[in-house]
């Protein structure tokens, strides 16, 4: 019996322990002071870019049409074919274009022979007009000496008058057939460009891209000459065609050096450097953005045409700058008044709650470190509070950002999160009432 009331008494005794321990925790005793994470201000390099995707494509890229209809007969050249510029690459079905030929050849020769018919009646007309000029002389110095009426005076003159309108009718007629001639002529030398134009031909050396047609097919070249095939004229120099957000084009300049990637060699960075800023900007969902041409060497013929580039523009370099991580800028105590930076302490490559560095746009664009900016950062004081330091801030990497102005030292730690309480202790507490 002694015992049992011994246990339970030493029972009773904990619980009335373990309840008031736990009235004190949850009614009288202050609450735990957050933990902080903590990164050091450092001196280093900082790179600002700007990253987006384009498109591999060859700086000069030919689309061979035709200028003719017609059935596809031949075709010489296949896809990764190498062609040189002249080089004859398809043949459309050229029978029509003979026959148009011979046709134009036959009225070229009906018409001379009808300009050669009026040529002769032309002398003819000029060999009557001499003789009615020598008549009309004649009867003119007999009628002088009267040895002949004027009505043969008149006679001849009138004959006379005859045989120049006859030569004007002549001669015109002669004109009108030579002028024949020459338009026959003109037909029958394009019934020829016509059945030249039936050979297709390479305008440039380089190689074959694509073809988008077979043999056999009907080409119909009405209002425009359709595609049949597109030669890259030189593989080795290729570029990457890129949209660039409007926020971020302003840092861009020819020159700039570039580096990017393609997902058929992960790894490996190709260099480059900015040799266009398109001005002609394009509008998709109401976001703008402009067209950036990177240059791109592809001598051992590795990159091809409509790979997809992941492209990294350095705008700016710093090689000795004061950085602090990005998240330190972000960081807002929980209970400040200012949790929530105003838009003006956010400049164009500032980042703002939530860790956003710039906008994105079409084609994934996002900008690295814009212009300087208004910030602030947070360290610990004596009292183990958070302190408020304004800061002045520059270029940023999407990582780390410069500070421009500021009283913090290299080797200043700022706070960057709170630390998580999955690794701290369980405080003891009381026994739940219901």
């Amino acid at each position: 019996m002694n015992s049992r009331r011994i246990a339970l008494t030493g029972f009773t005794v904990i619980f009335l322990a373990g309840l008031g321990y736990g009235g004190y925790r949850f009614f009288l005793a202050p609450p735990d002071s957050p933990k902080y994470k903590l990164a050091k201000c450092e001196n280093g390099p900082l790179t600002a870019t700007v990253a987006a995707t384009g498109t591999l494509n060859p700086v000069v890229s030919v689309q061979v049409g035709s200028q003719v209809s017609g059935q596809l007969k031949e075709i010489f050249a296949d896809f990764n074919s190498e062609v040189k510029a002249t080089q004859l690459i398809a043949r459309i079905d050229p029978e029509i274009f003979e026959q148009k030929v011979r046709q134009a050849e036959a009225d070229l020769e009906a018409v001379r022979a009808t300009a050669l018919t009026q040529r002769a009646d032309l002398l003819r007309v000029e060999s009557i007009l001499r003789e009615a000029q020598r008549d009309y002389a004649r009867k003119k110095t007999l009628v002088v000496k009267n040895f002949i009426s004027s009505s043969e005076l008149d006679k001849a003159e009138s004959a006379l008058d005859t045989a120049k309108a006859q030569l004007e009718v002549a001669r015109a007629q002669a004109q009108n057939g030579a002028a024949v001639v020459r338009q026959r002529q003109a037909q029958l030398a394009q019934a020829r460009v016509d059945l030249g134009r039936t050979e297709i031909r390479s305008p440039v050396d380089g190689v074959v891209v694509k073809r988008s047609v077979d043999r056999g097919q009907t080409v119909a070249a009405s209002l425009q000459a359709p595609e049949l095939f597109v030669i890259a004229q030189n593989l080795t120099d290729m570029q990457v065609e890129t949209s660039i957000d409007e926020a971020d084009v302003g840092r861009i300049r020819l020159g700039q050096k570039a580096s990017f990637t393609v997902d058929a060699f992960p790894g490996r960075s190709f260099a480059g450097a900015v040799k266009q800023v398109r001005k002609a900007a394009k509008v998709e969902s109401n976001v703008v953005t402009y067209t950036v041409v990177i240059s791109a060497n592809n001598a051992d013929l590795s990159l091809l045409p409509g790979m997809t580039a992941n492209v990294r523009i350095v705008t700016a370099y710093k090689e000795q700058v004061l950085r602090v991580p990005n998240a330190a800028l972000r960081f807002r105590p929980a209970g400040n008044p200012d949790e929530k930076s105003t838009p003006a302490e956010r400049q164009p490559g500032q980042p703002g709650p939530g860790g956003g560095m710039g906008r994105g746009g079409p084609g994934g664009t996002g900008g690295k470190g814009g212009g300087a900016g208004m910030g602030k950062l947070w360290v610990v004081d004596a009292d183990g509070r958070p302190k408020a330091v304004a800061v002045k801030t520059g270029i940023n990497d999407g990582n780390q950002t410069e500070l421009l102005e500021s009283e913090l030292a290299p080797g200043t730690e700022v706070i960057v999160g709170i630390a998580s309480a999955a690794n701290k202790p369980a405080a003891p507490g009381g026994l739940r009432m219901f």
